[in-house]
């Protein structure tokens, strides 16, 4: 039977970024990723956003981990000469909404996101014309990034340090030997035995799933799993903002907003449909709610110009009638088997703090060496 240091299932931004983290360490490490190419799921189907960190609860991994991430990230895409740009964002209030931005602005500056700035209607008119609000909250450092160039950089890293992304791979199960945990693995129509010291379960959609299919793991701690659908409609003909323009967030999500490609597109997205399994179609009659949405803060925007784009799905540990619910990095000391490690919901924040869930995993590994 093979054996190895390190295995790491999902090929996502997370699961390639821990197994870069961990390969780095100088642990022979392999990526397992079920589909054909890495980050098809949750990283290539969202905003491309590099997050400030203003949204999550004071104290809370996804506070933490998205401010120390967005600025890995930021330095790691100048470094590597990864496409990005930091356009900024304003998330804009209507009449009746004043006071909740100014509760975000003290959430994110609370949170140490301290180049914030509360601007009244003339401001945010000064800064995009095109948008009607009566107040918004400008986030410099929020910013955008070529997701497809920081996979394959992270994939580079991975290979760099002797790791390796094995793709239409499948790890059909995990058991306990010892100090080791051998997988069960298909690939190519044929199932193998493999032996390694560590098990990240960095699935995404399918993380609560695997949970089922690591033999020891307590019954108890298993849990379901919910998905938030949303579709994205791209805007055709016109360009009307420099920057992200942001509703103030909902429960499932950060609402309708409008996003920029790296070459000035704009798309906007997502809207939330709770769905029972993933599923990428964009409905076309959706976008009537879409237009009734933007126009809150782009009066303007042209009857016809929004086409359908696509649609992501971000892995949920709550349903529709709870609070939004925070990352999970569970360890032994929460579950009791050895050398595993769970990342669980792991939705946005989550690509702005991969390199610092990475870099949180790799210090739990370390420290159990």
């Amino acid at each position: 039977m093979d054996s190895i240091e390190a295995a790491v299932i999902g090929g996502g931004v997370v699961g390639l970024a821990v197994g870069r983290a961990l390969a780095m360490q100088g642990m022979q490490t392999l990526v397992f990723e079920r589909h054909a190419r890495p980050g098809q799921e949750t990283t290539s189907r969202n905003s491309g956003v590099i997050h400030s960190g203003i949204y999550y609860p004071a104290g809370s991994l996804k506070a933490t981990l998205c401010i120390q991430g967005r600025e890995l990230l930021y330095s790691f895409c100048e470094a590597r000469g990864i496409a990005h740009r930091r356009c900024g964002k304003i998330v804009v209030a209507g009449e009746s909404q004043v006071g909740a931005l100014q509760a975000l602005y003290k959430r994110g500056i609370g949170n140490g996101v301290v180049d914030l700035d509360l601007l009244d209607r003339a401001q945010v008119a000064k800064l995009e014309p095109a948008v009607a609000c009566a107040a918004g909250l400008l986030s410099p450092s929020t910013g955008i990034i070529d997701v497809h160039e920081l996979l394959l950089t992270l994939l580079a890293d991975l290979e760099s340090h002797g790791g390796a992304l094995l793709l239409r791979s499948v790890v059909e199960s995990a058991k306990v030997a010892g100090d080791d945990v051998v997988l069960q693995v298909s690939s190519g129509g044929t199932t193998s035995e493999l032996r390694c010291r560590w098990l990240i379960n960095c699935a995404g959609l399918s993380a609560p799933q695997m949970l089922r299919l690591i033999e020891g793991y307590p019954p108890q701690r298993l849990r379901q799993a919910f998905y938030a659908k949303g579709s994205y409609f791209a805007c055709q003909g016109v360009r009307p903002f420099k920057r992200l323009i942001y509703p103030l967030p909902n429960a499932a999500g950060l609402g309708i907003h409008a996003t920029l490609d790296l070459d000035g597109t704009t798309r906007f997205g997502p809207d939330v449909e709770w769905v029972t399994e993933p599923d990428y179609s964009v409905d076309p009659a959706r976008v009537e709610s879409f237009y009734a949405a933007i126009r809150e803060y782009w009066p303007d925007l042209p009857q016809g110009s929004l086409q359908p784009a696509y649609a992501g799905v971000r892995p949920k540990l709550v349903g529709p009638a709870s609070a939004a619910a925070d990352f999970e990095i569970e360890t032994r000391d929460a579950h009791g088997v050895a050398r595993l490690i769970n990342l669980l919901g792991i939705e946005s924040p989550g690509l702005t703090a991969s390199l610092a869930i990475a870099e949180c995993v790799a210090g739990v590994v370390s420290a159990d060496a």
